[in-house]
């Protein structure tokens, strides 16, 4: 069994709660599993959806970059960055985020919940699947996985990736995929809005209900 486990938790905690396990560290700082950070730098990583064959050099910059704020849109540099360093866009900088583009050439805005559907999952299986050194680490965890349980640590344990209201894990992505049950992002999930995107929701439902109660001809 694999389980994700806070980084932030006292080992020797993580070690009674999960006394015969194996604890893989799988941040961006590990030795051994660096490779599996959405962070790190793989290269021509397809960028999703409106994009005509664009590439970028990890997961993170694929979803910095597509991101659109109040005073900039998209990134093409982000796309670039293979430093694992100032990846994140901020909105002390750019203002308030108003979404994802959807591609890079993109000319519609996709909510937090259809980007991360549509963009951060499509993205970060294609690493699984695609890159040599990504595959084989997990073959050796999905192995040993077999015969004695596994605690990977994270700074984000959320595995429900309809839960808008975390970070979601890639921990946990990890997980799901080796288990065989990566999100399958061709159905229809009921999300978990987080505070901000509820408010956001009621917001455009307001702004629906108003205009529905005219028509052309009141004008």
């Amino acid at each position: 069994m694999i389980y994700v486990v806070n980084k932030k938790r006292k080992i020797e905690r993580i070690k009674i709660q999960y006394p015969s396990a194996i604890i893989l560290d799988l941040t961006s700082k590990s030795k051994y599993a660096q490779v599996l950070s959405p962070f790190f730098p793989h290269y021509n990583i397809p960028i999703p959806l409106e994009s005509h064959g664009l590439k970028a050099t990890c997961v993170e910059a694929i979803w910095q970059g597509l991101k659109v704020f109040e005073s900039e849109g998209v990134s093409f540099s982000t796309f670039n960055n293979d430093t694992m360093k100032n990846l994140k866009r901020t909105t002390r900088k750019l203002g308030v985020p108003k979404g994802h583009q959807n591609g890079a050439y993109g000319t519609a805005l996709l909510n937090y919940y259809d980007a991360r559907m549509q963009i951060y999952l499509p993205s970060y299986k294609w690493v699984l699947e695609n890159v040599p050194s990504v595959q084989n680490i997990l073959e050796k965890i999905a192995k040993e996985s077999q015969n004695n349980d596994i605690v990977f640590l994270d700074y984000n344990t959320n595995l429900k990736f309809y839960d808008l209201s975390s970070p979601l894990s890639h921990a946990g992505l990890v997980k799901l995929y080796i288990e065989g049950d990566y999100p399958d992002t061709s159905k229809k999930y009921a999300p978990i809005l987080s505070k901000t995107e509820e408010k956001k929701s009621k917001t455009e439902k307001m702004k629906e209900s108003e205009v529905s109660l005219f028509d052309d001809s009141d004008f």
